[in-house]
């Protein structure tokens, strides 16, 4: 009997322990991140251009400026409509389009004579690329995977764009300074091609493809029919977003945030501080390490916004830098000193911080068609981007400083910050699926 009665508890305690499962869902997460990273190349050029190719083509700072900004206005326009071919032709098949456009335009750079090639070539072709490859790509991705934790997410695929110019500024910096800039404009073709084939292999577009559910979905989640009338269907949802005001204020408050980062610093800080006697490779790797805190601070902001109110957070983030550009000016000199390293910490934990809320209240507001949304106001950010990369350099030409655009750009964070305030934070009931009424 003693025997009998001690076999089953035997045998339980021979049975093998339990496999702790990593979600699919996560892997994705993670070749997404690396495909970003990738393409992130191109965004860490066009600062380090401005002065190469006003010595040899002539070029002025303000033509130069232009082909940035047709390059960050498509960036943006294009955003919206990958999202659609998104959910028409899969994940895996627009990003690969777009990486291998992305490729091309970059290399054939390499030859170009004229101001007209850099505007075709920098400006069109890796507009386009670079707008399907944009953070309609990170927020398709974590709506189709993610059903909970989707503000950490859609924090560390936003970071994997910083963490590529945290890769590749200083590398691409001293290939200009010490080479030309040619083969900086070969390495971006080259990181966008080697990174295809991984997206091929790895990246799948839905959880219903290797038969799971979203990550936190309590219920399978069957995959869509595929969407045709991608143009039709985006241009439908603007125009039914546009009759609601968040909208307005989303894209409003986002193309401030464009213009106060990619179209300013981004591609300004290197030539200001070279203005002031800065090395090339010291500016750019105060650039880099702006990357090094928006990691940080992007993965914080998507935390933060699983958890606090997403109108309160975009406030703080735009005030705070807002106050950080109008001190800008009296920071720059001819080499690196702490205050100039307190405001680069300072700025990077607030880079794309706007992000995670930005991309939260899209959902809140717009629902299924979020993404898609999101595409567009991450449009008007591209188009304020836009805007300053030409401005920036106008003026730059014609008042011999970039001081005035400083001022201006902290001017309108404080803007941006009272006007993410007047967001509604419940959307009214909707006039049609997925679209809320202001």
């Amino acid at each position: 009997m003693t025997q009998t009665s001690e076999a089953p508890a035997a045998i339980e305690d021979q049975k093998p322990p339990t496999r702790l499962r990593i979600h699919r869902a996560w892997f994705v997460a993670a070749v997404t991140f690396v495909t970003i990273i990738g393409a992130a190349a191109f965004r860490s050029v066009p600062g380090l251009l401005i002065d190469p190719l006003h010595q040899e083509f002539g070029w002025s700072r303000g033509t130069i400026g232009a082909a940035v900004s047709i390059n960050l206005a498509l960036y943006g326009l294009t955003a919206p409509f990958a999202a659609a071919l998104m959910d028409r032709f899969g994940i895996r098949r627009v990003v690969a389009v777009a990486l291998t456009v992305i490729s091309a335009g970059s290399l054939l750079t390499v030859w170009m004579t004229a101001a007209w090639q850099l505007l075709l070539y920098w400006g069109l072709l890796v507009g386009l690329g670079s707008g399907s490859m944009a953070l309609a790509f990170a927020a398709t991705v974590t709506n189709r995977w993610f059903t909970e934790r989707r503000g950490l997410v859609s924090g560390i695929l936003t970071a994997a764009s910083a963490s590529g110019q945290l890769i590749f500024l200083p590398l691409l910096s001293w290939m200009v300074t010490r080479y030309d800039w040619r083969p900086a404009a070969v390495t971006v073709a080259l990181a966008a091609l080697v990174v295809v084939p991984f997206v091929w292999l790895l990246l799948r577009d839905h959880p219903a493809d290797v038969g799971q559910k979203p990550y936190g979905a309590t219920e399978f989640v069957p995959k869509p029919a595929p969407v045709t009338g991608a143009a039709r269907r985006t241009l439908r949802v603007l125009f039914s977003a546009v009759r609601t005001g968040p909208f307005w204020l989303l894209a409003g408050t986002f193309a401030i945030c464009g213009a106060s980062t990619n179209g300013l610093v981004q591609t300004h800080f290197v030539p200001a501080a070279h203005d002031h006697g800065m090395p090339v490779t010291a500016a750019a790797s105060l650039l880099a390490v702006i990357g090094v805190f928006d990691v940080v601070g992007t993965i914080a902001s998507g935390w933060f916004t699983d958890r606090f109110d997403a109108r309160r957070l975009l406030a703080v983030y735009y005030a705070l830098r807002g106050v950080s550009l109008l001190f800008l000016p009296m920071l720059l000199a001819p080499s690196v000193h702490p205050p100039m390293i307190f405001f680069i910490v300072f700025y990077g934990l607030d880079w794309v911080a706007t992000v995670p809320p930005t991309l939260a209240l899209c959902r809140e507001h717009y629902g299924e068609d979020s993404a898609i949304v999101f595409g567009w106001v991450l449009a008007s950010h591209q188009v304020g981007a836009a805007l300053i990369a030409f401005l920036g350099g106008f003026a730059r030409d014609t008042f011999g400083s970039y001081d005035l655009v400083w001022y201006a750009s902290g001017a309108l964070c404080a803007a941006a910050a009272l006007m993410a305030l007047v967001i509604r934070r419940t959307p009214a009931t909707p006039a049609t699926p997925g679209l809320a009424v202001a």
